[in-house]
């Protein structure tokens, strides 16, 4: 919705200020200089990106139009399948897991939250890592750096996705002025016309370069930098998650270890200790 609402407040402000200054919407209508933009700099992230990457960057983009998937409503539930988890594991050991994490879509547990199962790195992170427990040969320390790893690996291939839309946005000047000169040599072309016809040809080269720098600066910059924000919220997730299980890793009780998963919360997102408590009370009622 932001993602809509912001592109309608440049394109509008742009749009309007221009019309304002008497200006003739058809001139800045040029399909060719988009074609010769927009062309060149989906060729471009093409050329420099494998498959997985630009299948990313589409579901990256797509995904700006839905809500953000982690409010405080999502790190409250993720609280309370951490601690049904733990609390379930206290009660009847890691072997009374083994069901739950090799399927957790068969999970009577994890069926319960269905925004938690939607993030699948966060369903694999905490059922991978419970399995590692279930051995018994991993200890503390490894487990932080086999968690650090994961993470690490993750944040890196999100990475990806704003630096590709980044790096063709930072092309897109360079693109309208290759639009703007081809325009030029067009003109040049026309040159013993009438002023009229040489006039609307310059015209038509220079909204190459309008359409490059409204597109670097105002579309895919600002895309690019949603993307990472929603980056960072999931990796602020995940670090929830890996909070919690190194406190549950080295014994502490389940409502000590989803305390400090709370605590690894930002403010603005985080749960009261009362409010952890109903959740608590809600999901040993579950």
């Amino acid at each position: 919705m932001f993602l809509i609402i912001g592109l309608v407040v440049v394109i509008g402000s742009v749009i309007g200020g221009y019309v304002m200054h008497h200006g003739q919407l058809a001139v800045l209508w040029q399909p060719t200089e988009f074609i010769i933009i927009l062309g060149a700099g989906i060729g471009s992230m093409v050329i420099s990106n494998p498959p997985a990457v630009l299948k990313h960057v589409v579901s990256g983009v797509l995904g700006l139009l839905k809500p953000n998937p982690f409010t405080k409503a999502a790190y409250g539930e993720l609280l309370q399948v951490l601690f049904e988890i733990f609390n379930k594991a206290r009660k009847d050991g890691l072997v009374g897991l083994e069901a739950h994490i090799e399927a957790p879509a068969n999970s009577d547990i994890f069926k319960k939250y269905p925004g938690f199962m939607h993030h699948g790195h966060a369903v694999a992170l905490l059922c991978d890592t419970l399995k590692v427990l279930l051995t018994g040969t991993v200890e503390d320390h490894n487990l932080a750096d086999i968690l650090d790893m994961d993470l690490e690996q993750h944040h890196h291939e999100a990475h990806l996705v704003p630096s590709a839309i980044t790096t063709v946005g930072d092309a897109m000047p360079g693109f309208g002025i290759v639009a703007a000169v081809l325009g030029v040599i067009i003109t040049m072309g026309a040159i013993g016309g009438s002023p009229a016809e040489i006039g609307g040809k310059v015209a038509a080269a220079l909204v190459g370069t309008f359409i490059g720098i409204l597109f670097a600066y105002g579309i895919f910059g600002p895309i690019a930098k949603a993307i990472e924000m929603r980056n960072a919220g999931e990796h602020a997730y995940l670090m929830c998650i890996k909070t919690a299980l190194l406190s549950f890793a080295r014994g502490d009780a389940p409502m000590t270890a989803v305390e400090f998963a709370r605590r690894n919360i930002e403010p603005g997102d985080r749960p009261t200790f009362a409010e952890l408590e109903e959740l608590t009370k809600k999901a040993k009622a579950a």
